[in-house]
């Protein structure tokens, strides 16, 4: 490599390692922000107050109501975090199925995986009870933090269908090549599939049942609590961390699978390996929050636009930007009919859709995204 070509290469990387930067400095400073944005309001002064008072009691006063703290710390913190994770987990999940299927349009709300794990968790709501009776509700101390047995079901319980999910695209798909077309039509009918089971849940679920279950699918920061993180911080660390261990194998997959092959890529095995990945961090926070649709679409596609396809700094980059964008969606649904909250799948539903419509525009002038 000469000099200038080393120039280049360097001037690149300090310019996706200060995008990176600049999308993590703005992540922090809007999740500190938002702390006082909800159903009660808190002014940012006296956020910081609340958190001072907290760490340094005999230095800093208390905040003006002390019920604050609770509102903080019981709710919103714990929310945010939930948040973060799932805005991460579903960015890396798509950057990475967008890489391994060569599919701009692939994420796991397209491909039909939000609807199996989201199948899977409605099962648990539904039958959880009726299998397992009082145990359904019994919890275990986890590092100082109450963990629900069923928590831990549903989030079993939608990994396994998200994974078949997954299993099932690869099998219709993996064996000879497809069209993008053909890929996503493939993700839309297993979706209704699983859509079709969760249609039959709510028509033989009670009364208390389905009004827990319809709201769930609105996808929303509900099911925000400590527990909550306690599961899904773990999940969505090591599983975006293992992606991201894949980035140089799914750059030299960008080039073909030929070429990948030649490059010593084992394709089918990186390609389930991924998929098994996406479907577990995805499992794991719809588990949680329901179906949050586009943030994989999103989030990999501007990131991308932006500082280009290496996978090895499109991945973190993205988990930052998802994170970003979930959070700041999640702040407008908990002001905009303030003191109730919007669930953040409507708002996500809405700004997705457009700039799904924009994408799908881009691409039929021959934009290459």
């Amino acid at each position: 490599m000469d000099d200038t070509t080393r120039g280049r290469y360097e001037k690149s990387r300090r310019r996706k390692v200060l995008f990176m930067l600049g999308i993590g400095i703005a992540l922090i400073l809007i999740a500190i922000s938002v702390l006082g944005v909800g159903g009660i309001m808190i002014s940012p002064l006296q956020v910081f107050e609340t958190v001072l008072h907290k760490y340094f009691p005999g230095v800093f006063p208390p905040a003006d109501q002390p019920y604050y703290e609770i509102v903080i710390y019981g709710y919103r913190i714990p929310r945010i975090i939930l948040g973060v994770m799932t805005g991460a987990c579903l960015a890396v999940a798509g950057a990475s199925m967008q890489g391994i299927l060569k599919n701009p349009l692939a994420d796991p709300f397209t491909l039909g995986l939000s609807s199996a794990a989201s199948c899977g968790a409605g099962i648990g709501i539904v039958l959880g009870p009726m299998l397992f009776g009082a145990f359904y509700t019994t919890t275990y101390d986890l590092f100082g933090h109450s963990v629900s047995f069923q928590w831990i079901f549903m989030v079993l319980v939608a990994f396994a269908f998200g994974l078949a999910s997954a299993m099932l695209i690869i099998m219709l798909t993996g064996k000879r090549p497809v069209s993008q077309s053909t890929l996503i039509l493939t993700g839309v009918v297993v979706g209704y599939i699983f859509s079709a089971i969760l249609s039959y849940l709510k028509y033989i679920s009670d009364e208390a049942a389905l009004k827990d279950l319809t709201l769930w699918l609105l996808g929303g920061m509900w099911g925000a609590s400590w527990d909550a993180v306690m599961i899904v911080v773990p999940i969505g660390v090591v599983g975006i961390i293992l992606m991201w261990r894949t980035a140089v194998d799914l750059n030299a997959l960008s080039s073909g699978d030929d070429v990948a092959r030649n490059l010593g890529v084992k394709v089918a095995p990186l390609r389930k390996k991924v998929m098994i990945l996406s479907a577990l961090v995805t499992s794991a926070c719809m588990a949680f929050t329901g179906i949050i649709g586009f943030v994989g679409l999103m989030a990999p596609h501007m990131v991308r636009m932006l500082i280009g396809n290496d996978n090895r700094y499109l991945i973190p980059a993205s988990a930052l930007f998802g994170a970003l964008i979930l959070v700041s969606c999640d702040a407008i649904a908990r002001y905009v009919i303030r003191p109730s909250e919007l669930p953040v799948g409507i708002i996500m539903y809405l700004v997705g859709g457009v700039f799904f419509m924009f994408l799908i525009r881009k691409m039929r002038g021959g934009y290459d995204i």
